[in-house]
């Protein structure tokens, strides 16, 4: 792909991942978040992974953590929204654009991966009506919205989607749930599923699971430079 920092980009390496899913997933009471591991896998075998790869001050315990998308020349992201990690996992943190050329334009909910919990994964287009396939296809709206005011520590300056910690939840501001989801009909599941939607607006790659992930998910390790 084309890299935002050409001088700075990590050589991708073929990898081997073994992971499970489950068959019949289950909604869960309260969310888990994704940080121990990656969020789920594309149909073309490239990873979700939405963990903060740098942080302020090069601290990851100062509390703040750079948005990958929000940073992309410091990232080193590429069209596609993905990188490599010091190991030369290749992973994506937002939308896999060159998957979504592949599929062509959207005449129907595109299914584009399988989250950790075994729920699927969609682009952002999806039916106005979560019950009826037939209400036509829109964008469907994050519920993440960036805090107001001022950062009381840290970097200072004003909450401006840089870092993570800039953004919080608005229940019913969006389409999407807290984990960027949401439950309605899809054509591979026309009785209805819960499923997630990566999102071209923040949290792009949820942060959170509505189910439980399966630890393979977790075991592997790693990061780029100053991060995952």
């Amino acid at each position: 792909g084309v890299f935002t920092n050409r001088n700075e980009v990590v050589t991708l390496r073929a990898q081997n991942h073994s992971f499970r899913v489950a068959m019949e997933p289950r909604t869960q009471r309260r969310a888990t978040p994704a940080n121990r591991g990656v969020f789920g896998i594309a149909l073309n075998g490239v990873v979700f992974d939405p963990r903060p790869e740098q942080y302020w001050n090069g601290q990851n315990n100062s509390g703040w953590s750079y948005e990958p998308l929000r940073n992309v020349r410091a990232m080193e992201i590429d069209a596609n929204n993905g990188h490599a990690d010091r190991r030369g996992v290749y992973h994506y943190h937002g939308e896999p654009v060159g998957l979504l050329n592949t599929l062509g334009k959207p005449t129907d909910m595109r299914l584009i991966g399988w989250a950790a919990d075994g729920f699927p994964i969609y682009d952002e287009w999806g039916y106005r009506d979560p019950k009826d396939p037939k209400s036509g296809l829109k964008v469907l709206n994050p519920s993440y919205w960036v805090k107001p005011g001022g950062r009381l520590n840290g970097p200072g300056g004003s909450h401006d989607g840089t870092f993570v910690e800039d953004w919080h939840y608005v229940a019913g501001r969006g389409d999407l749930d807290e984990c960027n989801g949401r439950t309605g009909v899809t054509p591979e599941f026309p009785k209805g599923t819960y499923y997630y939607v990566i999102t071209e607006r923040f949290p792009s790659v949820p942060r959170l699971f509505r189910g439980t992930p399966d630890s393979s998910f977790t075991q592997r390790q790693g990061g780029g430079r100053g991060g995952g």
